[in-house]
């Protein structure tokens, strides 16, 4: 089956539409599990005091608050994705957390060069950059809104085999829905996992001093029930795959998949393995 990235994009949309309100109602899981991670990349992006920064893929907002928090009142966010559903979560999240220099835009992270050039300071995409089908568009367009010097900074998955908390569910899904494997670049969770193939996007659309380095992040949760549940609830990804399939036959799979998570169940609670990529550049 050819890939047709006009339908993957409409479906990306739909997805998030749907799993909106579960993917913020993990929010303290997720900025728990990444929180880490952010800062990592608020540092690579050398996001301070007074800047703007362009936040790509927002979602519900996570790492646009903390990097409102660290610009302060001189500062600005622009939270950007293509699902205007999640960026309402953002916008709440920010309202409650007494953030009010973050706002939203309803746009899809390869339409970037809409902005106006040069008008930011830093961008950032936090686990966004691997879904999108035409990486060197967006990345041009992250190019063209930043100014001279501005830093870009992202996180990715490495490797499925570091990653067993994803990896297990997309293999047994893809095995039970019977979807081929996807074709070399094209997008998904472990699409930048060599720091390499990052480092040739990047110096590809022409940003220079790359830093690429890896993070171990494992999600800690009570149970392999917890986990299940919350990729259950909001990993809208996953829910894409099981699209053709029947609810029922769905419960199977995701009991099945929680059969397979339990090997990561210790006397501790639930430790998934889970390393991220994290990169910095400048334009």
């Amino acid at each position: 089956m050819t890939f047709d990235p006009i339908h993957y994009k409409t479906t990306t949309r739909h997805q998030w539409e749907d799993y909106a309100e579960g993917w913020s109602a993990w929010g303290p899981l997720l900025e728990t599990w990444l929180g880490a991670a952010t800062e990592r990349m608020l540092n690579m992006a050398e996001v301070s005091t007074g800047d703007r920064v362009l936040d790509v893929a927002a979602g519900a907002g996570g790492q646009g608050i903390a990097a409102a928090r660290r610009v302060g009142p001189s500062g600005h966010v622009l939270a950007t994705d293509l699902s205007p559903t999640i960026l309402e979560y953002a916008s709440r999240a920010a309202t409650a957390a007494g953030v009010e220099n973050l706002s939203t835009l309803e746009l899809d992270g390869e339409r970037l060069h809409e902005l106006p050039a040069d008008s930011f300071d830093a961008a950032i995409s936090r686990v966004g950059l691997i879904y999108f089908p035409d990486r060197q568009q967006a990345l041009s367009g992250i190019r063209h809104v930043l100014r001279d010097g501005g830093r870009f900074s992202t996180v990715t998955y490495s490797t499925a085999a570091a990653n067993g908390f994803f990896s297990v569910p997309i293999s047994i899904i893809r095995e039970r829905a019977h979807l081929p494997t996807p074709a070399p670049g094209q997008p998904g969770p472990f699409t930048l996992a060599d720091p390499d193939v990052l480092t040739q996007e990047l110096t590809q659309a022409g940003f220079r001093d790359i830093e690429v380095e890896l993070i171990d992040a494992p999600v800690l949760l009570s149970s392999v029930a917890e986990c299940t549940r919350f990729e259950r609830e909001s990993f809208g990804a996953l829910h894409q795959m099981l699209g053709a399939m029947l609810p029922d036959d769905q419960d199977v799979v995701w009991k099945e998949i929680e059969s397979a998570l339990a090997e990561y169940d210790t006397d501790d609670g639930f430790v998934g393995p889970c390393e991220l990529v994290i990169a910095g550049a400048t334009r």
